[in-house]
């Protein structure tokens, strides 16, 4: 009981006080490296337990064996690969995000040249690749879903490491760049040269009115949104369509001793968003815990969690679609003991079962980074790292459902499935543990709540103070670029 309350007071504290930017950078020293070498990693997680305090979950928070979702080793899948989408001529980059339009073009978000590696950032989490500038090409681009032509792009002299893409429903398109610690609301199809809203500091990590790699966004359709932040601060920040924070909830779950169960509301770099509407629910894709946790939007209370053995400890997209009583679509991520498929993964969440698979011709993903669902389910793009592509998935009844939108000439309203993104990892050292499963009931446990004053928001940053291949491979162990 002791341990808990120091606990929670030390939480307190750090949340009534926040850090300066000069510790925030002290602090993000005791974080693991931005990229997933598991021989690095293991050797600084090792060091960071003997630096730092450690934390135990108390006994109440942990789930028993009985709690774990246990699926059968084979899971069989309901839908057909397509290689032959998007069209080959068009080349792209290391793909880190996908999302859907109003009018149902596939949006992708790519780096073009730009490779994250060990180097591109230090361990304060600053950028060192500055004097390459802004990337020159186009980073967005908007696939045509029958055809895989391109329908537009844009998005060139804006970005440095792009990572998290999403369209409102007012067709704006909403990015995350983790070189600038920013998070950028671009005009439909990109029609103004520059972002209508910019949130954060050019190269300037940090916690108030400032981000740290922030990795996604969802938006709600009166206009507030939500931002992922990401692989360093751990949170969740919901703000309203102005840009001023509503409230912000989340810690950091690398810290102490990562071996026991993690709680609900930490996060070990919460990589990805979704929102499903009919149950008014964010769902997160809580990367390095290997789960999702949903939370309501309205005041970010805990509602439910989603983890299975069969899925592993990493998961870097989620996705909803609103079909037999509400189901997640995730992707997973490799592992150095490559323990579990990388994979899509269908899950139940009622029953919290896994219901079924998806890969590229019934294999394996390398690096897959993100998703979007189609709001029937009907169709799914996963994102890919390395090799850089964007796969598509179609139900096998595909036939009707490609007649039925096809000759009606539109296209119905899609739930974008997010998910996002990198950074700190304990591969190679224990076992890790599983076993999450909380009820699905609403909570006030552990919410931070409206800890930085809304009246105060973010700056609205002018777009100047941001002025300015390798061969692909098939395991994220040999490869060059991560995140």
């Amino acid at each position: 009981m002791l341990r808990t309350i120091c606990f929670a007071s030390v939480v307190l504290v750090l949340a009534a006080f926040p850090l300066s930017i000069e510790s925030q950078q002290n602090v993000a020293e005791h974080y693991l490296p931005p990229y997933d070498n598991p021989m690095i990693t293991a050797e600084r997680f090792k060091k960071i337990l003997q630096e730092s305090p450690i934390t135990r979950w108390s006994a109440t928070t942990k789930s028993s064996s009985k709690d774990t979702k246990e699926e059968p080793v084979k899971l069989n899948t309901t839908y057909t690969y397509r290689p032959e989408w998007p069209d080959p001529s068009r080349k792209l980059g290391t793909v880190s995000a996908v999302s859907f339009d109003k009018d149902g073009n596939v949006v992708v978000f790519h780096r073009v040249d730009r490779i994250w590696t060990g180097r591109t950032f230090n361990y304060a989490n600053l950028y060192q690749e500055k004097s390459l500038g802004p990337i020159t090409k186009n980073t967005i681009i908007a696939f045509d879903r029958k055809t895989g032509k391109v329908v537009y792009e844009c998005g060139k002299n804006l970005f440095y490491m792009p990572h998290g893409l999403t369209v409102d429903h007012e067709n704006n398109i909403w990015v995350t760049d983790v070189a600038l610690h920013q998070v950028m609301k671009l005009s439909p199809k990109c029609s103004s040269d520059k972002p209508l809203l910019v949130l954060g500091t050019a190269f300037s990590p940090g916690i108030v009115k400032k981000f740290c790699k922030p990795t996604a966004v969802a938006v709600l359709p009166n206009g507030d949104f939500f931002i992922s932040d990401g692989y360093c601060n751990s949170r969740i920040l919901k703000l309203s369509k102005e840009g001023d924070i509503i409230l912000t909830w989340g810690e950091n779950s690398f810290q102490g001793d990562a071996h026991e169960v993690a709680p609900p509301n930490f996060f070990a770099i919460p990589h990805g968003l979704t929102l499903t509407k009919d149950a008014e629910l964010l769902c997160v894709a809580d990367r390095e815990n290997g789960r999702v946790q949903c939370f309501h939007t309205s005041n970010g209370t805990f509602h439910s969690q989603y983890h299975s053995n069969t899925v592993g400890d990493r998961l870097f997209g989620v996705g909803y679609a609103p079909i037999s009583g509400g189901q997640l679509f995730v992707v997973n991520g490799p592992e150095n003991k490559n323990n579990h498929e990388v994979q899509g993964y269908i899950i139940d969440m009622s029953t919290k079962q896994v219901l079924s698979k998806f890969g590229p011709n019934g294999s394996q993903f390398s690096n897959p980074h993100d998703l979007a669902v189609s709001e029937d389910g009907s169709e799914i793009y996963v994102a890919e790292l390395d090799p850089p592509r964007i796969h598509k998935f179609v139900y096998k009844n595909a036939a009707l459902s490609d007649q039925i939108r096809g000759d009606e000439g539109e296209f119905d309203e899609f739930v974008v499935s997010k998910q996002r993104r990198r950074g700190c990892l304990l591969y190679g050292t224990h076992k890790r543990r599983h076993a999450w499963d909380f009820p699905t009931v609403k909570t006030d446990g552990f919410k931070l709540g409206s800890l930085l004053d809304r009246k105060h928001g973010f700056e609205k940053l002018d777009q100047n103070a941001s002025d300015e291949d390798p061969d692909a491979s098939t395991s994220i162990l040999s490869s060059a670029q991560f995140a």
